[in-house]
Formats: structure tokens, C-alpha cells, sequence
């Protein structure tokens, strides 16, 4: 097969008992794609006929829909063809499934990290009226470093949707009480989901474990699991607590939003008890938190705050460390997330900013003027943002949209209080 519609097929990448998935290119962006494709004999074979179908139906029908950088985004579907197909990103990393065993687990604060952002693009995926229904590792890509994306919405509950829904479906170790017993679902199921994968990915084992599916379920509505510490020592106490927050079986005990999950996640990275593991970096969970926090980002979406946290590079800065010369040329500008720096001119004060505050972006708003026409220079201890004019103009419209109304903003304040300075001079 060279190609499947307008696509060009490289390579099989995998088969399994109802797809095949390959390795394709589409001539129009020259981006490399995943391509699902499903033989019209598998749609007809009897009720698992039936099932593959709606599957096929229902992540076809979220095309365009879930665009999140850690959700694997679907580009295209064609279902009146055979064989059908759906088009995807290419995630090359593999899957999450092969870091599960004792002998080959990931770093803790990896692990963190990465849960973190599966729980953010939950969050967004449930604010669209979307549950998952079949996070298990498998279903989870590992990108590059700590980024995942999370794949196969075919189970999904689309909470907004009248579509009759595929019951059964999912894995029966991953699925929450609520789930194997058939209740009503809401995105508290795909907590728990995310919480065995979770103790999964820390401690190499399943928190519940049968010989059958039928004594697996009972474990999962009856046991109460081992905590993870008791698996693996050496794991710090402070994600005992999370890990088994998320596996509660009632649902009034476990967390309750994925804000709620996020949060403790990002608080366990920053910890003591994980400073030794996590060494001096700046977690993505504490960039993620700290962006959202900013002023100069509160009109920021999600998306558009991961894309930053991907566009920029963040210095840690000590007293006295000079971030721009007057005179120098500017390819940069950078936003204030921690400590405060002063701006001089031949040594006489202008300013002092503060977290949220910006400097420098006359060299995105006005590249041609060139040279900087101040100093900057930390006053303590803080971590500044820094973001290349030439990496920005690469950004999405909607992030770019955004930075030019916050420059806005700030032009604005800046000439209404020269404005007030003036009329005080004046008086």
C-alpha cells in the first residue's frame, strides 16, 4: 500500500486484531502522521463488529476537537472508505507501557511530571465534556524528556453527546469501581485511572491484582491497596498520600476536580522530600503554575501557556547578574516570574520590576530599532523568562494574539502615567 486518501504510506508501524497503524506523510503540510486504518470486514464481524465501529465512530468524531499539546491530536478521519482510517500526530517516543516493570522504571520527579501534565490535559478534555475511559500506560506516549501525550479517546464519554455509548470497553486493572460496576461516569473515573497508573509507573506493580477478571474486580471494589511506599522504599512519603487520594473508592474521598490533583502533584515536585531527586532543575509542573499565576499571563488559556513553557527558556538569576546592556542588540524579551531587577540608564534608576513585570520587548515590537536602551540588572535572587522574538514568531496565531494584547496593555499604562507625571509637572 503507497498511500491511504491524499496520504503517503512509509511504513507499518503496528497491527493489531482490528487496525493497522502506519507511518505516513501528508503532502500538504509535509508533516509526518500516524494513520489507524481499519478493514470494512472488521465493522461487519457480529457485535464486535458492532463495537469496533463506534469506536472507530467516536474518536473519529473528536477530529479537530481535543487540540492539546498532551493530547495526541487528530488531524483527519474518512470513514465511508476501506479501509477507513483516522489520522493522527506522530509520537515516535512509544508508549509508557515499557516503563512499568520494577527493573525499568522511570526517574520519581519524571514520573511526576509527566502525571502532571496527563492530569492537565484531562482537565481540558473533561472542560469539553470528554472522559477518557481507558487510560492504562499503553494509551500514554512519551514524547520527549517529561512530555506525554495522551492517545485512543475510542472509549470516550462525550458527556454533552446523545450517542449511545460502548459499555465494556476499557481495561479491567485501570478501570475505577464506578466503571467495572456499570455506574453513571464522570471525570473522578478518570482519576482513579490515572492513579494506577500512577503506582504503576513508581512501584512497577498494579494496586490491584486477580487471577481472573472476576476476583480483579472485587479487588478493585473491595481491597484496599498496598501504598507505594511499602513497594518501594525509597519513594517519598508525600506521594503515598496523593497515589491513594486517587484510588478511593468512593468518590467524595477522592479528589475531586483535576485542579485539586494538579496541585498536589506540582506541591510533592517541589518539596523537601524530593529535592535530592529532582536535583536543581525547574520543574514544567512549577513553570506551568507559575505562568498561570503571572499577571502578565492571566489571560492565557492552558494551550497557550504550555506553548510558552515550550518556547521559552528560564534562568535562574543571582544579585547583581546583568540580564540586558544598553546598547547591546535585541533578539529577546523576558518575563519576570521570581525576584525583582532594576532598569538603569548611565547609572540613574528608572525602574524597579517585579514578578509579572516585562522588559525588552521593544526588540519584538520594534526589531528595528536594534540596540536596548537600558540596563537591567537582578537586585536578588529570581527566575526570569526569556523568549526569543525569532521563537515567538513561529508561535501559534491565538498565543501570539495574546502577547500583543498584553504589550498593549502595558503601552497603554505606560503613556497613561508619563500622561499623569506630566500634568503633575505641569501643576
Amino acid at each position: 500500500m503507497e498511500h491511504l486518501g491524499k496520504y503517503e504510506v512509509i511504513k507499518k508501524l503496528g497491527e493489531g486484531a482490528t487496525a493497522t497503524v502506519f507511518l505516513g506523510r501528508d503532502p500538504f503540510t509535509q508533516r509526518e502522521v500516524a494513520i489507524k486504518a481499519v478493514r470494512a470486514s472488521v465493522f461487519s464481524d457480529g457485535e464486535d463488529g458492532k463495537i469496533s465501529k463506534k469506536l472507530f465512530i467516536t474518536e473519529a468524531s473528536l477530529a479537530g476537537k481535543l487540540v492539546h499539546p498532551h493530547i495526541v491530536q487528530i488531524f483527519d478521519a474518512v470513514a465511508d472508505a476501506d479501509p477507513s482510517y483516522i489520522v493522527m500526530e506522530y509520537v515516535a517516543g512509544g508508549t509508557l507501557e515499557e516503563y512499568t516493570k520494577p527493573d525499568a522504571l522511570l526517574p520519581v520527579p519524571d514520573v511526576v511530571e509527566m502525571i502532571f501534565k496527563c492530569s492537565r490535559a484531562l482537565d481540558f478534555a473533561h472542560r469539553l465534556g470528554v472522559i477518557h475511559r481507558d487510560l492504562k500506560p499503553a494509551n500514554i506516549l512519551r514524547a520527549e524528556g517529561t512530555d506525554v501525550k495522551i492517545s485512543d479517546f475510542g472509549a470516550a464519554l462525550t458527556v454533552s453527546s446523545d450517542q449511545t455509548q460502548v459499555s465494556g470497553i476499557g481495561s479491567p486493572a485501570y478501570m475505577s469501581p464506578q466503571q467495572v460496576m456499570e455506574h453513571p461516569l464522570n471525570h473522578q473515573s478518570d482519576i482513579f485511572s490515572l492513579g494506577v497508573v500512577f503506582y504503576q509507573l513508581l512501584t512497577g506493580h498494579l494496586p490491584f491484582q486477580g487471577t481472573n477478571n472476576f476476583s480483579l474486580v472485587y479487588q478493585i471494589t473491595h481491597g484496599d491497596p498496598v501504598p507505594p511506599t511499602q513497594q518501594r522504599p525509597d519513594l517519598p512519603d508525600c506521594l503515598n498520600a496523593i497515589v491513594m487520594k486517587t484510588l478511593e473508592k468512593e468518590l467524595d474521598k477522592r479528589y475531586p476536580t483535576w485542579d485539586a490533583f494538579s496541585f498536589d502533584l506540582a506541591e510533592a515536585f517541589r518539596s523537601e522530600n524530593m529535592a535530592e531527586m529532582r536535583e536543581a532543575r525547574v520543574g514544567d509542573s512549577d513553570k506551568f503554575n507559575l505562568l498561570r499565576e503571572l499577571s502578565f499571563f492571566r489571560d492565557f488559556s492552558d494551550v497557550e501557556i504550555w506553548e510558552v513553557l515550550h518556547l521559552s527558556q528560564w534562568r535562574r538569576l543571582h544579585q547583581g547578574d546583568m540580564l540586558m546592556r544598553e546598547g547591546e542588540r535585541g533578539d529577546h524579551f523576558c518575563v519576570l516570574a521570581e525576584g525583582e531587577v532594576k532598569i538603569t540608564k548611565q547609572n540613574k534608576l528608572l525602574n524597579v520590576l517585579s514578578a509579572g513585570d516585562c522588559f525588552g520587548e521593544m526588540a519584538y515590537l520594534n526589531p528595528e530599532r536594534g540596540a536596548r536602551m537600558a540596563d537591567v540588572t537582578a537586585m536578588g535572587d529570581g527566575l526570569v523568562i526569556v523568549i526569543s522574538t525569532d521563537t515567538l514568531a513561529q508561535a501559534s496565531q491565538a498565543t501570539r494574539h495574546e502577547f500583543d494584547r498584553v504589550f498593549l496593555r502595558i503601552l497603554v499604562d505606560r503613556l497613561d502615567l508619563a500622561n499623569k507625571r506630566l500634568t503633575s509637572a505641569a501643576l
